[in-house]
């Protein structure tokens, strides 16, 4: 597998390269997208994609897309079931995986190479209850053993930018680089960015880690869109809708957003002509999109699946799961919320119909999966925010409610999927359901609550929100 150009025209001395670590759908369906449309525009041709990915499960997608030039077709699905067929032609590079990540080592190092940007999905930073790198993580402690001389196998995201960084600052000391976190971690920039010290720290690579701060950035930014795993029958629409045979066709609806801090240290392109919100501070985009989009998607998830159900628009559409949703969002978040300069309930009531949406197929087991992520980063905050203030949150309390009856299921082997969550024990999760009180050992439990593990409040709405769940499961006859 080699580097190409996806047209037929030579990239010029100056094109500059924005690399992407992650070569799952969400890329190809958002990032690419904006820079797609610079190119077809014209508005900015300068840049091209480079695509990687940190471990070998994306090899066969790496190699199909090296034999497509890097282009594939995006199926795109209203919540009105409308499609439409968009060629995606902005990856120019295909980076080649190998153990040592050689090949990805080298690009970033280039001195053309402006961005990297990254989607490890948010249980792939090994950050605990209080944002410190979790070193317990096999991979993660494997990186820290490893030496940067090219001799180590990275395997987290750290890993591989710290080599990234070390080839940099040797070949290029002076090449300044943005660092772009594109997952749905709250402040996620500043959390990667932190992460990464405590990486170098640890190791010991106190001049790489002064390199850092004098010549990279890491702005926070908001993604969003929904890009379900793609299935064959994706493929088998592309071909009938465009006569093309695409292995590598994927589908996402038709919303997207991208909200980006304007802090980037070596330039950038001109993401604003194609839609990109270029703002001084994320916050409240990023507030309200994992509060209310991604905690309530959760929810959606565990009840569909506790209720039978395999899909998202399934469990969205039936009156008594939407209102779970419905009520978090309204007697919550938005309190928590306001004021802000989104109009939270119109928010609210568009991701909704978004998750309606029966053409996207997106299942319950993908947002079902990193619940012991999604706890704290999702839902945790609404709950704090609220005791402090004086309120009950019991609508928020279903949400962990949900999930402890959901891991019931799994304990019970009564799943109809296989749960899966980077930062999942198995072993202690068993040892909490078989306590003598599992909802109290839950609650204790730090990874999940952090300062609030043990406070009896949480206690008491967790209990209350468990027979809860569990009446709404007995009246279906879902014991």
């Amino acid at each position: 597998m080699t580097s190409f150009a996806t047209t037929s025209e030579a990239q010029p001395d100056d094109s500059l390269t924005w690399l992407h670590i992650g070569a799952g759908s969400f890329h190809r369906a958002h990032q690419a997208v904006y820079l797609n449309q610079l190119r077809e525009s014209g508005a900015d041709r300068r840049w091209q994609l480079a695509l990687a990915n940190i471990r070998a499960d994306m090899g066969p997608l790496l190699d199909a897309l090296a034999r497509q030039q890097g282009q594939y077709t995006l199926e795109t699905v209203t919540p009105q079931g409308e499609r439409s067929y968009q060629r995606i032609a902005a990856i120019g590079r295909i980076i080649p995986w190998d153990a040592q990540l050689t090949q990805l080592i080298a690009a970033g190092a280039e001195q053309r190479t402006r961005v990297i940007s990254f989607t490890v999905t948010e249980g792939g930073y090994y950050l605990d209850h209080q944002f410190r790198l979790d070193t317990a993580n096999p991979d993660l402690a494997e990186d820290l053993r490893c030496k940067l001389d090219g001799s180590g196998q990275p395997r987290t995201i750290y890993g591989a930018i710290a080599a990234i960084l070390q080839a940099r600052s040797g070949a290029h000391p002076q090449a300044a680089l943005t660092l772009l976190n594109c997952d749905n971690l709250r402040h996620n920039g500043e959390r990667f960015r932190d992460g990464l010290l405590q990486f170098l720290a640890l190791r010991g690579e106190t001049q790489l880690a002064q390199w850092v701060q004098e010549f990279t950035t890491s702005p926070n930014d908001m993604v969003d869109r929904i890009t379900p795993r793609p299935t064959p029958a994706v493929a088998a629409r592309v071909k009938a809708a465009t006569g093309v045979d695409d292995p590598c066709a994927l589908m996402g609806e038709s919303f997207i957003q991208w909200v980006v801090e304007d802090d980037f240290k070596a330039g950038r392109p001109r993401l604003e002509q194609a839609g990109v919100e270029m703002v001084a501070s994320v916050l409240p985009y990023e507030e309200a999109k994992i509060r209310i989009l991604n905690a309530s998607h959760s929810c959606i998830a565990w009840a569909g699946t506790l209720a039978g159900l395999q899909y998202i628009h399934e469990g969205t559409l039936r009156d008594d799961i939407r209102q779970m949703a419905h009520d978090y969002v309204t007697q919550d978040v938005i309190p928590c919320l306001t004021p802000s300069p989104i109009d939270l309930a119109a928010y609210r009531d568009t991701t909704l119909a978004r998750f309606g949406n029966p053409a996207i197929q997106d299942t319950n087991q993908r947002v079902a999966a990193d619940g012991y992520s999604k706890i704290p980063g999702f839902i945790r905050p609404t709950l704090q925010e609220s005791l402090a203030a004086g309120r009950a949150p019991r609508a928020t309390a279903v949400l962990p409610a949900l999930f402890f009856v959901f891991l019931q299921r799994w304990n019970a082997g009564a799943l109809p999927y296989e749960y899966q969550d980077g930062i999942f024990d198995p072993a202690a999760a068993r040892a909490m359901l078989g306590a003598a009180d599992p909802v109290k050992a839950f609650c204790d439990d730090k990874v999940l609550w952090g300062e609030l593990a043990g406070d009896e409040r949480l206690l008491a709405l967790v209990r209350e929100g468990v027979e809860r769940v569990n009446l709404w499961l007995a009246r279906q006859g879902n014991k």
